[in-house]
């Protein structure tokens, strides 16, 4: 290394003074850890010149340098590359590769761009541009980025998506999951099933009931103990509990922002935050053509000149460079109006004076919201953005609409500035093999450090299930692989209820999952690695970590198959590194999943097709998971709840088997209708033989509760016995009693409240409604979501308190009398 960068400012050297501005304010890590620099990183241009030296050090690569020349020759392995100062030509190998920026000589030091460097040597490199941070990580622990429109184009064709945005496996995925509805359809349809521990604030109050302890999930409705702030169509109510016989409201949140509306709240002792949906609509004037910088076939990406964006500090690092491709004119964008960006915004408090909340912070990412957490002061939100594939996809679609087709992902927070930042696609990284035309972001801020910008990272591909500890964040995404072809052989009754078009030799096609793990740590998101399990999770509740391991519960198959690929449910364990060491294969044939819970070393599964088997699973050996025991008992549950370490409450349906003749021969077969609601206690103390203990059953065949399909509606306090839940109740005449496909007319909407313990099991103890006697008398054999439906319930002490969009109430728990409610403000529908 003696001849490392013995370098003197030449005549022919490029002024540096006159080409680079110092930039102090980038930071830069490798690896998580920082890296120190003996020169300034300079900005030329917009490309990040770094010295040689230090980076060279940093990624263990080996440079020798010409001094005749002015050439450096950087090696690592079989990987080389030759830079020469003050030329924009360099080689990777033999292959010249034309630069944004030459090298340049800063006091004594060669400097380089960065991003091609560290490329060369496969290292990924990515932008903040909100926080003006670079991270260098090493490519086998981080995701590729995209890079170029027509490396975008590459990738989408690689996972079927063809010119018509609608062939291979994207299609084909898609009738599959309707195909495997439809069979499901043979059995009572199911929505998302959930686990939570109880959520009982230590003040003496009620939480959220969450999925893992310490992990806050957003509901609409929170309290922290004195006032409730409940999320009430296009606003958030403040009401003053306590005392319960003397409620009033005391503020009520409008945002500026007419396109708003809010979802979801978090509520701590020191903000409230808000997260909703709005809409920014774009002029409808033209814009003018400009030029679209090609090298070769790989169009360069710039900001869209369509939306009114200030590109600021979050253009890229390092552009690419604006050549004239072969013929010698650069080619233009056509570019069409942006019709406008939807978004998900924050809107961040301060709890002072909650008769007048004021924001202090407003942060937004582009896209549907999917999901968020809150861990301490650190807030991580999720959106999915839908990307222009038809258009892109298009023949000439690189060339003609790169800016708008791309559908460049963007953010903002109005602590950077008022204006939206835009994520190039070189910052843009994406999942091999897991491609769709979405844009996955996700934005990280730490509420306890309000000057630190949000992080947010855009991954090319949609989020569909979203689990998270206290440390990670797993995201599952449906692969989907052609079948080999076969014959389709329904099993009856499934037969009559899958869909008809499906073409007889039609197979569907096998479904993979992958799950990336991104580390957690004070507001921002690293990526850790991926995993890969056959079949498909039914919702965040199938996934759980416990001592370093990664569970989840899977279906694959199809129900309406008898051969086989017909449903199978399987459970797999990954390590910390996201590799299989552990699985549980085949459970259950021709069922599918309807809930799952974890609960340390055990795992509890209910499948369903015409009864309701509880498989008790064992995962003390992460490597070796086994079944225990299992139970088999009409009826199935769609969301299980810990009572206590031995004991566990099923929240589903009840079902009653009819014979039914098969359509497609002769034999009979049984056929499940779904009932009532069911409440069941499970005794898992031996765990050969779970038993069912207790079992409530509530109305007839229509009855419906929030909480079979949200978690977050079930109110449950071991210490206080209590159990409480909204419910929509319907009853069958008695002339129909003995129909089991009977529905039941309206009787009921509101809270249903029980006592619970292990000795009586459950005991109601009352019902809660917020609907007047003329309600009722109005009332058809049908109901619907009105405004006085009670959707949540809480607990402040003892008084339970049970909220309606147009009221809260308040009940002692002792007795259930209500002791005082509030009619909340009235609602008039925001105006075009």
């Amino acid at each position: 290394m003696a001849r490392l960068l013995v370098i003197s400012l030449l005549a022919g050297a490029i002024p540096a003074a006159a080409q680079a501005q110092t930039e102090q304010g980038i930071s830069l890590s490798l690896n998580g850890g920082p890296v120190r620099f003996s020169v300034e990183p300079q900005l030329v241009n917009s490309t990040l010149m770094v010295p040689l030296r230090d980076v060279s050090t940093a990624l263990g690569v080996t440079v020798e340098w010409e001094q005749a020349a002015k050439t450096a020759t950087a090696v690592k392995g079989e990987r080389s590359i030759q830079l020469t100062v003050g030329s924009t030509t360099a080689y990777r190998g033999d292959t010249a590769v034309t630069l944004a920026e030459a090298p340049v000589t800063v006091q004594d030091k060669l400097l380089v761009p960065l991003r091609f460097f560290s490329e060369s040597f496969d290292f990924n490199v990515y932008w903040d541009g909100a926080n003006r941070a670079v991270s260098i990580v090493d490519a086998d622990k981080s995701l590729p980025t995209v890079g170029s429109v027509a490396r975008l184009q590459e990738l989408l064709k690689e996972s079927g998506f063809g010119t018509d945005s609608g062939s291979g496996f994207a299609a084909t995925g898609a009738v599959a999951e309707k195909a495997m509805s439809s069979a499901a359809a043979a059995a009572p349809a199911a929505a998302a099933q959930a686990k939570s521990a109880d959520a009982a604030g230590g003040a003496g109050y009620s939480g959220t009931n969450v999925q893992v302890e310490g992990v806050d999930e957003a509901d609409i409705i929170k309290t922290d103990g004195q006032y409730i702030y409940q999320v009430n169509r296009d606003r958030v109510i403040v009401t003053s509990a306590v005392p319960a016989d003397n409620m009033s409201v005391v503020g009520t949140v409008y945002v500026d922002d007419r396109n708003f509306y809010p979802r979801e709240l978090y509520v701590d002792d020191r903000h409230l935050v808000v997260i909703g949906t709005t809409f920014h609509p774009q002029s409808g004037e033209p814009v003018q053509p400009e030029p679209m910088p090609l090298l070769g076939d790989k169009p360069a990406v710039s900001a869209n000149p369509s939306a009114a964006v200030d590109s600021g500090s979050s253009a890229s690092v390092e552009r690419m460079p604006v050549v004239a491709p072969a013929g010698g004119e650069l080619k233009k964008i056509a570019v069409r109006p942006n019709p406008g960006r939807s978004t998900t915004k924050t809107i961040v408090y301060v709890l002072a004076d909650r008769s007048s909340l004021r924001p202090v912070r407003e942060t937004e990412l582009e896209g549907n919201y999917i999901s968020s957490r809150k861990i301490g002061d650190a807030l991580y939100v999720i959106t999915n953005k839908y990307m222009n594939s038809f258009q892109l996809m298009r023949p000439n679609g690189a060339e003609a609409g790169a800016g708008t087709d791309a559908s460049l992902p963007a953010y903002r927070d109005s602590n950077a500035g008022t204006n939206f930042q835009t994520i190039g696609l070189e910052d843009v990284r994406y999942f091999p093999k897991a491609v769709k035309p979405n844009y996955l972001l996700i934005g990280g801020l730490n509420l306890g450090e309000p000057g630190k910008n949000m992080q947010v990272t855009s991954y090319l591909g949609s989020g569909q299930h979203v689990y998270a500890s206290a440390s990670n964040l797993y995201i599952g995404v449906n692969e989907y692989e052609a079948a080999p072809e076969g014959p389709v052989a329904l099993a009856a009754p499934a037969a009559e209820q899958a869909d008809r078009s499906m073409p007889p030799s039609w197979t569907p096609p096998e479904t993979q999952t992958v799950i990336y793990k991104f580390g957690l740590n004070q507001g921002t998101v690293h990526y850790e690695g991926r995993g890969k399990v056959p079949g498909h999770p039914l919702n965040q509740f199938s996934m759980d970590e416990h001592n370093g391991f990664f569970r989840i519960a899977t279906t694959s198959g199809a129900m309406w198959r008898n051969d086989e690929f017909t449903s199978k449910n399987n459970v797999y364990v990954l390590d910390a590194s996201m590799q299989t060491v552990g699985k549980l294969e085949d459970l259950a044939p021709g069922e599918r999943i309807y809930s799952v819970r974890y609960a340390g070393d055990r795992a509890y599964m209910v499948t369903f097709r015409n009864v309701d088997p509880l498989f008790v699973i064992d995962l003390k050996e992460p490597a070796a998971p086994a079944v225990l025991g299992k139970l088999k008992i009409p009826g199935y549950s769609e969301y299980l709840h810990p009572y206590d370490e031995n004991h566990l409450i099923g929240f589903g349906k009840e079902t009653v088997e009819v014979a039914n003749k098969g359509a497609g021969g002769p034999g009979e077969e049984t056929m499940a209708y779904y009932q009532g609601m069911k409440i069941a206690m499970f005794d898992v103390s031996d765990v050969n033989n779970p038993k069912e203990l207790f079992k409530e059953t509530i109305g007839d065949r229509g009855t419906h509760s929030d909480l079979l399909h949200n978690h977050k509606a079930l109110l449950f306090s071991r210490e206080k016995q209590l159990m409480a839940f909204p419910v929509t109740v319907m009853e069958v005449p008695n002339n129909k009693a003995a129909d089991p496909t009977a529905y039941g007319e309206f009787a009921f909407q509101g809270a249903y409240v029980y006592g619970i313990d292990l000795q009586q099991g459950f005991q109601l103890r009352g019902k809660i409604t917020h609907l007047t006697d003329d309600d009722l008398k109005k009332s058809g054999s049908g109901w619907y979501d009105g405004s006085r439906n009670v959707e949540r319930l809480l607990y402040i002490g003892d008084i339970l308190y049970s909220a309606s969009p147009d009221a809260v109430k308040a009940n002692r728990l002792s007795d259930l009398q209500e002791v005082g409610s509030v009619t909340l403000p009235p609602w008039t529908p925001k105006q075009p």
